[in-house]
């Protein structure tokens, strides 16, 4: 009996374009893949009508070696990806691009130091230069939010290092 090869597809689902950069990193190596925004948007590529049982939960980045395990975030905080805002409890801001980008890394490895390396490349898409300020401007804005939201979370800054996402 002959094999027949079957070619296989892999559908990744990203929201933000950051998420969508390290997505297709992951999977360059796969014969064929798909990186859509939405599970809307893939059901309508394959043509699916019904709805799944429950959504899967985002990936996190990959953790720096040797990292702390980091902590669940803290209770009713999240980012809505698809409608871009930080939720707390039952209040909503809304996020700019940027904000959500960096929020979205921190928030899905709370207590993990994030790089301004790491950081830059994960929400700029290129290589952190040296100086902060792009980066500390918009941690400003989303600390901000935070706080007008009286959320029980703040983004803390390691000197010289980077920002990780911590309960008060």
């Amino acid at each position: 009996m002959q094999e027949i090869p079957v070619a296989s597809l892999v559908i990744g689902i990203a929201s933000s374009p950051a998420e969508r950069r390290h997505l297709a990193r992951l999977l360059g190596g796969s014969d064929a893949f798909l990186i859509v925004s939405t599970v809307d948007q893939a059901r309508e590529f394959l043509g699916v009508v019904e709805a799944p049982a429950a959504p899967a939960p985002p990936t996190t980045a990959a953790r720096a070696e040797g990292a702390p395990s980091p902590q669940p975030p803290p209770p009713a905080l999240a980012v809505d990806s698809d409608r871009r805002v930080l939720r707390w409890r039952d209040q909503e801001i809304d996020l700019t691009r940027l904000e959500h980008d960096v929020l979205l890394c921190l928030v899905h490895a709370p207590g993990q130091v994030w790089t301004y390396e790491r950081l830059h490349l994960e929400v700029w898409g290129n290589r952190h230069l040296g100086r902060g300020s792009d980066m500390h401007s918009v941690v400003r804005r989303v600390r901000a939010k935070l706080a007008r939201l009286n959320a029980a979370a703040t983004i803390h800054s390691v000197r010289g290092v980077g920002f990780r996402l911590a309960p008060v």
